[in-house]
């Protein structure tokens, strides 16, 4: 079988720690070319994946290597741009979250893409963990009943300490945009997609002055389910920490610790597997899952999981978040 051939836009810490070392033990990919504008960053990684075609441009890259696919991995004021390259050459595009800095900006991607029939993928991971993958199927087989509440929350330090990371004009938004999107979308997946009904938000700026880098939010949903979510970079805890809580009509379901319940007449029946993976195991797994999702996809083997129009949606979501904490109003739909 031939190797999707896979070019990577951007070799900041995601593509190092994450997409090269997975791609290099995808059997069915190969690291076909790296584009990065740091001169000395491209040579080493280049040297260190063993990438012969490696471009300050990747423009050029584009032009001169034969590629089925793109990840980009660049810093988000520039992923309209690259995107719409990459889309005018034909390639599959992986791009990480989020998509763009506005709702506008990742409308146009998906329009182009749409129009050129390419297939585009937006790095949400957790959607790919095991533990969340099991839970949507418990869910679609009716296991924990209907779902309607998720309150879900992740409290880390920021991702990146590049400049541009906190600047609103080049990232879009602070810890919202970090981490509040995983979270967003996470609890919209697991639901099935509800239409929102409205939003509200806090934010706060601790140590930051252009995003923010805490954000308390409240959704209300068409089908009255609730998700409440919690991201920060600046809240006192000992350690980074994920959680997400789902409760439905007949049962219920946590992580860290992975945990699920169903309702068996008054008393509740624990369904969680004997063996589960850390927290740490499970998100580099999901990783991983994602990029063979993703060069399944390229391949025509199955359908993008988490396709740009969803990620588009989550943008539209996302500014209403921004405008309810700088209006302190609800945010209706």
């Amino acid at each position: 079988m031939q190797k999707a051939r896979i070019g990577v836009i951007g070799l900041g810490g995601v593509a190092q720690l994450v997409h090269l070392p997975n791609l290099s033990k995808i059997n069915n990919a190969e690291i076909a070319a790296v584009a990065e504008v740091k001169q000395s960053r491209l040579n080493a990684v280049a040297e260190k994946f063993s990438v012969k075609a490696k471009f300050k441009d990747y423009r050029e890259m584009l032009d001169k290597t034969e590629l089925d696919a793109v990840i980009i991995a660049t810093p988000t004021s520039t992923h309209q741009d690259i995107a719409l390259d990459c889309i005018d050459a034909g390639k599959d595009i992986l791009i990480e979250k989020p998509m763009a800095r506005s709702y506008a900006e990742a409308k146009l991607i998906v329009e182009a893409a749409k129009k050129k029939k390419i297939k585009l993928m937006v790095g949400m991971n957790l959607r790919f963990r095991p533990d969340t993958m099991l839970l949507r199927s418990l869910i679609n087989s009716g296991e924990i009943g209907i779902p309607y509440y998720v309150r879900a929350g992740w409290i880390r330090q920021q991702s990146s300490s590049e400049k541009w990371f906190t600047k609103k004009e080049e990232s879009g938004g602070g810890v919202i945009i970090d981490l509040g999107i995983h979270l967003i979308d996470l609890s919209l997946w697991l639901l099935g997609y509800p239409e929102v009904e409205s939003v509200s938000a806090k934010n706060f700026f601790h140590n930051t002055k252009s995003v923010e880098d805490t954000s308390i939010s409240f959704i209300k949903c068409k089908n009255s389910s609730v998700i409440t979510l919690e991201s920060s970079w600046s809240l006192p805890v000992e350690k980074d920490h994920f959680y997400l809580y789902l409760f439905g009509t007949k049962g219920s379901y946590s992580s860290n610790p992975f945990r699920v319940y169903k309702k068996m007449e008054e008393n509740y029946m624990d369904l969680t597997p004997s063996q589960s993976d850390s927290p740490s195991v499970l998100f580099k797994k999901s990783y991983m899952n994602e990029l063979k999702s993703f060069i399944g996809a390229v391949k025509g083997f199955n359908p993008v999981f988490s396709p740009g129009e969803e990620s588009m949606q989550r943008m539209k979501i996302i500014e209403a978040i921004y405008k309810s904490a700088s209006e302190n109003v609800e945010i209706k739909f």
